[in-house]
This record gives C-alpha cells, sequence and structure tokens, in this order.
C-alpha cells in the first residue's frame, strides 16, 4: 500500500505530496496524520530551510473523503490535540504551496495554512462547506478572507463556485500561475531563493509580517520599529 504522504529532502528544501492521486488525493485520517508529521519533520530539521507542499496526480486535493468523514478520525488523527492551523503555525520555516490541480474545501484549506500559493494554470479553487454540508475547521473562515477580502471570500463560500487559477491569480490569491510543466520548477527556484538569504533576517521578517494577524497596524509597526532601534544599536557598538 502506497503511503499517502511522499517526504523528499534536496538542497534544504523539503517537498510534501499528497499522494492519494487515485482519490484525488482526497483527505483521511493517514493522509493527514502523514502531513502533520511531515511539517513538524521540517520544523525540527536543522537542515531544512523551505518546504513545498503539492499533489500527486491531476488534483491538489480534492478535500474530505466523504467515506472517512464517520469512520476516521479526522479532527484528532495523531490523538494529540492538534489541529491543523496549529500544525502550520508553529512551522517556523517558510511554506510554499504549489498548486498542481483542483484545491478544494479541505484541500483549499491546506492551501490556506501554507505562506503562499503558486499555481498552474489548470488549477482550480472552491470552498464547497456549505453545499456538502460540513463545517469549516481548519481555517477557511478567517483565511480565505484574509486572502483575497471579505466580499470576495463570502461569494467563494455562499455560491461554493469554483475560481480558475487566472481569477485567483486576479483576486491575489496565489502569488503565480505557470504552466503545469515549470509548477515545480518554479517553486523549487522560490525555495531556493529563500534558503540563500540570511536565516536570522528570514525569522525576523516572517514574524514581524505574521504579527500583523494578531495586533492592530499601529502596533505591528511599533515592534518593527523597535526591532529596527536595536538592530542600529547593534551596528554602533
Amino acid at each position: 500500500m502506497d503511503t499517502p504522504i511522499l517526504f523528499n529532502v534536496e538542497n534544504q528544501v523539503a517537498v510534501v505530496t499528497l499522494n492519494r492521486p487515485e482519490k484525488r488525493n482526497s483527505i483521511n485520517q493517514a493522509l493527514l496524520t502523514g502531513l502533520y508529521d511531515a511539517i513538524e519533520k521540517i520544523e525540527a530539521s536543522k537542515t531544512i530551510r523551505v518546504g513545498v507542499i503539492t499533489g500527486k496526480g491531476k488534483s491538489f486535493c480534492a478535500g474530505i473523503d466523504l467515506s472517512a468523514l464517520a469512520t476516521e478520525n479526522l479532527f484528532d488523527p495523531r490523538g494529540d490535540k492538534k489541529d491543523m492551523p496549529e500544525i502550520f503555525s508553529n512551522c517556523t520555516k517558510p511554506l510554499i504551496c504549489a498548486v498542481n490541480g483542483h484545491a478544494i474545501t479541505g484541500g483549499f484549506e491546506i492551501a490556506l495554512n501554507c505562506d503562499f500559493m503558486i499555481a498552474s494554470e489548470n488549477a482550480s479553487f472552491a470552498d464547497t462547506h456549505a453545499k456538502v454540508g460540513i463545517h469549516p475547521g481548519w481555517g477557511m473562515t478567517q483565511l480565505l478572507q484574509q486572502a483575497i477580502g471579505q466580499r470576495r471570500a463570502r461569494q467563494m463560500s455562499f455560491g461554493c463556485e469554483f475560481i480558475s487559477a487566472a481569477t485567483a491569480l486576479q483576486w491575489g490569491l496565489v502569488n503565480e500561475m505557470v504552466h503545469l510543466s515549470m509548477l515545480m520548477p518554479r517553486a523549487l527556484q522560490m525555495a531556493h531563493n529563500i534558503c540563500n538569504v540570511t536565516a536570522d533576517h528570514l525569522q525576523t521578517m516572517r514574524r514581524l509580517i505574521n504579527a500583523r494577524n494578531q495586533t492592530t497596524m499601529e502596533k505591528a509597526l511599533a515592534k518593527e520599529k523597535e526591532g529596527f532601534e536595536k538592530f542600529i544599536a547593534g551596528q554602533m557598538q
């Protein structure tokens, strides 16, 4: 039986591949467990600097496997009470999502929990929680509006319509759209660019950007200024 998550490391970059192509990489307990383990492995590694998450086959992830919904523990797959947003937010390494096809509902949430996305031109996105009758639980209601604005998030979540990769690019949901053949080369190029910057300053930039999600603009600017003052003082010693 194939493992539901593939994990490969090369040149400080970990590639995490959702590996249930016969089920359009739909989410069951084993896939969630493997995904959470992979992200924690990236965080714990002393050599991995960046992670890239993608899917095998024609879909990125079609969401929850409905056959597993009533029979498997998707809320707490490892029995440690850690859920998807916590696992992702605890990772201090940048995570890039390379969306190779459909990213639907729970699969869309996996992508939204990453630092940013790049999509192939055949990718598409949909939030179908309201259509299939599943309560959101992995960040959809907050992360989607953060990415594209509240009104467009309402449009997607109320109507459950798919948007194309081109629309996702126009709306700012994805950073770039490329031909499928260039998806992983471009994602890896982005990852290697990140690997080439100073690790400490990368963490500073990521921490300061993310701080805006928990506080006001005024307080976030003050935090940046405080750090800059300490930096200047250190240079003058």
